[in-house]
């Protein structure tokens, strides 16, 4: 009887096509991540409802990291401002959508045949209504690549889903090939108001009506900046692969950097690790703004500790570069102080050490780059940004740490950025800039 039911098995595994037997394999992994950040206590978000803007000019799909570099502002957290690129019409304003077609871009950072995306209304009072969601690879031309579009389910059901107030909402695994480096395109049609949230990205905007997901080529499109809707993107990967999570602020998320071109540290990270063939992924959990002790935008980092980073699945090792929003608040020349010390940052950062290995999580500490000259820079700020990197460097508290002051200093004053790293804010580095923090990461050491 034993040796029948054995060859029954046998025969029925054999029968099973390899897309089955994968799809009961449980290798998810964070691969991309732009994550929300929900207002404080007492804020509705019907109180930043977008201010009316004029109409803009129709033009062809932009190709992809052909926009414009955003010019940036010392810390504020408000949306970068866009140039117009000549191609396509950038409106500045966030704008109100109602039945039009939203096409958000992303880059993943892991091998797969399968992903699943997480949808956020953690900035809503209401429910959200989603509409048709569809997603394939981006070709060059900043459309769908022919035969890679795919819907998107959610409980097995199509479009018009709703998500509850203050809450994410995951997406049924979707089959389609990715690999490290890919950039996928996620269509959603708005099939309702959507009010302005807490954070938002550049994306692409249909001025035609109606549900276009499924269209390789958006019409009459826009690119403008609207709340975000998907927040992570996970993979199924072929091989076991952990996650790099990266927490900070705008000079983690990638503010100063060209747009929708995925050339902040973290992408360029994410690059190194694929071209040297490691079976890791990068998820970025930078919030411009953000800060260690206070609310920026967003909670501060211990707040979200749980759900940004060890909710990740397989998150595995943790690089933490925050601080600086805290400095140049608690010290600015101009405005209201919130005053601090360096040993309240140095708690804070044993705090993120010890969650983090109490879940098995490698940490690393970054240190503070230049910010002499900066809008809200100081010589009592700088003290403390010293005295915060002198403990990261020699404590030992860290699994170990990154230098990211050195690379990115102007050699003969290097309490300030270098010329070539920086466009002129003297805090967030430019292309150039973030490739250089990206450089000095010792990949042998974030990935043992």
């Amino acid at each position: 009887m034993r040796l029948i039911m054995r060859a029954a098995l046998t025969a029925f595994l054999l029968a099973v096509p390899a897309s089955a037997t994968f799809a009961q394999s449980n290798n998810w992994v964070g691969a991309w991540a732009f994550v929300a950040a929900p207002l404080p206590p007492g804020v509705n978000p019907a109180a930043l409802a977008p201010a009316n803007v004029g109409p803009s000019t129709a033009a062809p799909i932009l190709p992809m990291g052909a926009s414009p570099v955003p010019p940036v502002t010392n810390a504020a957290p408000s949306p970068p401002r866009l140039e117009n690129p000549g191609r396509i019409a950038i409106l500045e304003n966030y704008v109100p959508l109602n039945n039009v077609t939203v096409r958000q871009l992303v880059r993943v950072s892991a091998a797969g045949q399968q992903i699943r995306l997480r949808f956020s209304n953690e900035n809503g009072t209401d429910m959200m209504a989603v509409g048709a969601v569809r997603v394939g690879l981006a070709g060059p031309d900043g459309n769908i690549l022919a035969g890679s579009d795919r819907p998107v389910t959610f409980d097995g059901r199509g479009g018009g889903v709703m998500i509850p107030a203050s809450a994410p909402l995951y997406s049924d695994p979707v089959t389609l090939a990715v690999k490290p480096l890919d950039k996928l395109l996620i269509s959603i049609h708005v099939s309702g108001d959507v009010p302005r949230g807490g954070r938002s990205l550049t994306m692409y905007v249909t001025e035609t009506k109606g549900d276009h997901t499924a269209d390789a080529r958006l019409p009459q499109v826009r690119l403008t900046r609207v709340s975000t809707y998907v927040t992570q993107v996970e993979v199924n990967a072929d091989t076991p692969t952990r996650a790099i999570i990266v927490i900070g602020d705008s000079i983690t998320e990638g503010t100063g950097s060209t747009n929708n071109a995925f050339r902040g540290w973290p992408d360029r990270l994410a690059e190194r690790l694929a071209a040297a063939k490691k079976s890791w992924a990068v998820v970025n959990a930078g919030i411009s703004g953000n800060r260690l002790l206070r609310y920026g935008t967003g909670p501060n980092a211990l707040a979200r500790l749980d759900r940004d980073v060890f909710s990740v699945p397989g998150a595995k090792a943790l690089i933490v570069l925050e601080g600086i929003n805290d400095i140049g608040r608690g010290f600015t020349p101009n405005g209201n102080r919130e005053p601090l010390t360096a040993d309240s940052l140095i708690a804070a950062h044993k705090q993120i050490i010890a969650r983090a290995r109490a879940l098995g999580i490698k940490v690393y500490g970054g240190l503070l780059t230049p910010y002499g000259g900066a809008g809200y820079s100081s010589p009592e700020g700088e003290a403390v940004r010293q005295a915060l990197n002198t403990w990261i460097q020699t404590s030992g508290a860290y699994d170990g740490f990154i230098d990211f002051a050195t690379p990115t200093a102007d050699k003969a004053n290097p309490l300030t950025f270098a010329a070539g790293f920086n466009d002129g804010d003297k805090l967030h580095p430019n292309d150039a800039g973030y490739q250089a923090m990206a450089d000095a990461i010792d990949l042998e050491m974030v990935t043992k």
